[in-house]
């Protein structure tokens, strides 16, 4: 499953690096080709020689190499791999990665990275609980970025409780599930849309929503983890791109249609834009001037209908296909109407009404509406939202199959 992999293994500061060797030597059993970086910090607790040794390759340590970076090393050593996997993350690099810090070899190579991470977080239990650490690791978290524990249990410093680096094994389980063609979806095709869409009304101005794509986002990152071969359409945004998944940026609804069009045939669809019902009929070409007092008129005409498009019986259609629903009043209810109109499988309702902060915000109250009921979810990050539809998609392809 792993041979002919090539992983990129950065070892930060921390009495849990001595754990990075045993890591080393699993992989290269399975036939991984393992490159590493050693920070200042890491080089404390393991030595060059000991990872290059276990590695059979060189050691990365300084950004300022003259060899290193004759090459353009902080570059090359993200591109040449399959994989980046920062074991132990310490909550220096941590904080540097979720900032976008880049004063050493470790942090800049991740910043320049266009490559899957995962981060195996180990550090002192007050380190890990600290407001500062979980705001880092929930932005890292909406990036994509792929995660392995820390557990609990007993600490180096003395201390019990949660921050104890993931055990080499799990790491490695871990690393196999992102490769395995066992993976859950594997062999599956989604088709996720995410955020707005801008309707022109003349060359400056546009008719749009507050949609962020935060969650459209998080469902297709959490499709493509499960192994799903992900196509996100998305409409514009300041989210980034996530790991593993092809994006095709868009800007209008007809655009989309069309993106969502050629990415069929599909698995799964998740529409979870939230497209323009209207656009203007006839847009004007040169930016509209007030020539009057009177605001210009703007003659709208329905933009087409997505989610029903892709629900539509025929062979073309997906297996199992989710719509949103964004409501500001009678949630459950407009859902219901919504699921049976548009044909879909599956209506998540959420509320979006002014201080609801679904908009932009960080978390989603969402309610899973279907053929079979109502399942109301607490409200969660909307990550966790992602993973557990994620987990419905998973059973019902199952229960299908």
């Amino acid at each position: 499953m792993l041979a002919g992999k090539r992983l990129l293994l950065v070892i930060s500061g921390g009495i849990a690096a001595y754990k990075s060797l045993e890591l080393i030597r699993r992989l290269r059993e399975r036939g991984v080709a393992v490159r590493s970086i050693l920070t200042k910090g890491g080089a404390q607790f393991v030595t060059p020689l000991s990872v290059a040794a276990l590695s059979e390759s060189k050691v990365y340590q300084e950004l300022f190499s003259l060899t290193d970076e004759s090459e353009m090393g902080h570059i090359r050593l993200s591109r040449e791999s399959d994989l980046i996997v920062v074991a132990p993350a310490s909550a220096d690099l941590l904080a540097k990665l979720a900032q976008g810090l880049a004063d050493d070899l470790a942090s800049t190579t991740l910043l320049a990275a266009d490559k899957p991470v995962l981060i195996a977080p180990s550090m002192n239990t007050m380190m890990w609980a600290h407001p500062a650490t979980q705001a880092n690791i929930a932005t890292l978290k909406s990036r994509g970025v792929l995660q392995i524990g820390p557990e609990a249990g007993d600490l180096a410093c003395g201390e019990f409780g949660s921050g104890r680096m993931a055990e080499p094994m799990e790491i490695l389980a871990a690393i196999e599930e992102y490769f395995g063609a066992d993976a859950p979806l594997s062999g599956r095709r989604a088709l996720v849309t995410s955020g707005p869409t801008f309707e022109a009304i003349d060359p400056v101005r546009f008719i749009a929503n507050r949609s962020s794509g935060k969650q459209g986002h998080a469902i297709a990152a959490a499709l493509a983890r499960r192994g799903a071969a992900t196509v996100l359409v998305s409409g514009p945004t300041a989210e980034p791109d996530p790991a593993g998944v092809e994006v095709r940026h868009i800007e209008s609804a007809e655009e989309m249609l069309a993106a969502c069009r050629a990415a069929l045939p599909a698995d799964i669809a998740v529409c979870a834009a939230a497209v323009a019902d209207w656009r203007p009929a006839k847009p004007a070409a040169q930016k509209m001037k007030k020539s009057s007092a009177e605001p210009p008129a703007v003659a709208l005409t329905r933009n087409p209908d997505i989610l029903a498009t892709l629900a539509a019986p025929g062979n073309a259609r997906p297996l199992v296909v989710v719509g949103f629903a964004a409501e500001t009043e009678d949630l459950i209810a407009n859902a219901k109407k919504k699921l049976a109109a548009k044909g879909c499988d599956l209506i998540l309702a959420n509320d979006v009404s002014a201080g609801s902060g679904t908009f932009g915000g960080a978390e989603n109250t969402v309610h899973l509406v279907g053929a079979d009921g109502v399942e109301s979810w607490p409200r969660l990050s909307k990550q966790e939202v992602a993973e557990r539809l994620a987990d419905n998609i998973q059973r019902r392809l199952a229960h299908s199959a």
